[in-house]
């Protein structure tokens, strides 16, 4: 297996947690926070998909398809205390810019050879570990993250867990 096959592999478990903990909320449950103080989902959604936009630029600049014009500037840690639904998107929006990064992402992993995957990563990213594979495979971890909050959100919702 090569390291994009690798990586792409470790993409589809948070792709689908995601989903599934999406699937059922409404617009307005995308604005409960986990606790006082925390970010809602809206706001995660917009900073993981600013974030993977971001991310997979820095390596190949011209891949990832353009967000629509105010995006990063409506997911900044000062937006983040926001609770006004217009300041958001809906979750349909959300979902398809997510489906759009994450397509675009994918489909440059695939062109990259385990060499190219094995250089050294751009300074700006280098975050998310010391390779290009890295960058990729942060993406993972960076939503899984995110989606664990959202488990406590779907809880106090009365939602039944999902695993």
């Amino acid at each position: 297996m090569s390291l994009a096959e690798h990586i792409t592999a470790a993409l589809q478990l948070p792709t689908t947690v995601v989903n599934m903990y999406l699937d059922d909320l409404t617009d307005a449950e995308l604005l409960v926070r986990p606790a006082e103080n925390m970010n809602h989902i809206a706001w995660q959604l917009g900073h993981l998909i600013q974030s993977e936009h971001m991310h997979v630029s820095e390596v190949a600049p011209d891949a990832m398809p353009a967000l629509p014009a105010g995006f990063a500037e409506r997911h900044t840690r000062e937006t983040a205390a926001s609770d006004e639904p217009a300041d958001f998107l809906s979750k349909a929006e959300y979902i398809q810019l997510m489906h759009e990064q994450r397509e675009a992402s994918s489909k440059l992993l695939a062109t990259l050879s385990d060499e190219q995957l094995s250089q050294p990563a751009p300074e700006k990213v280098n975050y998310l570990g010391p390779t290009v594979g890295c960058i990729f495979a942060g993406e993972a971890t960076h939503w899984m993250m995110h989606a664990g909050q959202w488990a406590v959100i779907r809880r106090q919702l009365g939602k039944a867990p999902l695993f």
